[in-house]
């Protein structure tokens, strides 16, 4: 048995562009995106909201949340 830890496993990769921006190459988000998003924890009550948010600012919601 090896010692070492299997680095694969550790994030030595970095993680792609296309899975960190929303930017306005990226796709669709759903309202479990944009809770998460907001660092809220995922539950009817924040989906709710998330909901709400898109429906009335539409992809500014997402935007206005991430750097």
């Amino acid at each position: 048995m090896n010692a070492e830890p299997d680095k694969t496993f550790l994030g030595e990769r970095p993680t792609p562009d296309k899975q960190l921006h929303a930017g306005p190459e990226g796709g669709e988000f759903t309202a479990e995106d944009l809770v998460l998003a907001s660092g809220r924890d995922v539950n009817p009550k924040t989906l709710a909201w998330a909901e709400r948010r898109m429906a009335e600012k539409g992809r500014a919601s997402m935007e206005e949340l991430l750097p």
